[in-house]
């Protein structure tokens, strides 16, 4: 079993959003990975990070990925630091991967966009341009398409994903 779409990109770059929309679409399942570290710990992501460090949450994220990976046949969101790991690079390699590609600007722009996320806490455009620049080569890697949302709204950026992939929406 293996998702029909999984969607990487910065945080904050509407990748739940779409990939909610993306599942509606095509009435399948949806499926984060971060949802899935909170509901197993019992902590958000923040606090993960606050008491357990970006150590420990990355190894909950590359095993909630491995697992979603493995059993979720309908749209799979990731962290957005997910693709940095080579392990989960290699199990995403060939799959029908949605880098979700929104500009630093965007992303600020957006209500919650940068609200409860430890690696951007502080200067919010600085973390973001910098991760941007980091995991570029990395969502290039494991992406099958790359869908831009300049200019778009979430629904949008969804069509244009199911469409990329040759994927048909069932309503």
């Amino acid at each position: 079993m293996r998702p029909l779409a999984v969607l990487v990109g910065l945080p904050g770059s509407g990748k739940s959003t779409v990939g909610r929309l993306m599942a509606g679409y095509l009435g399948v399942g949806f499926r984060d990975t971060d949802e899935d570290i909170v509901l197993g710990t019992g902590r958000s992501v923040a606090q993960l990070f606050s008491l357990e460090g970006e150590r420990r949450f990355r190894e909950l994220e590359k095993a909630a990925v491995r697992t979603a990976l493995a059993g979720h046949a309908g749209v799979l969101a990731l962290g957005g630091g997910a693709v940095v790991d080579p392990d989960t690079r290699r199990l995403l390699a060939g799959g029908p991967v949605v880098h979700v590609d929104a500009e630093v600007r965007e992303v600020l722009g957006r209500r919650g966009g940068v609200a409860g996320r430890p690696l951007l806490a502080g200067d919010a455009a600085a973390r973001l341009r910098e991760l941007a620049a980091q995991r570029a080569p990395f969502y290039r890697e494991v992406a099958r398409v790359s869908v831009a949302g300049r200019g778009r709204d979430a629904a949008q950026v969804a069509q244009a994903a199911l469409r990329s992939l040759s994927l048909r929406p069932v309503c």
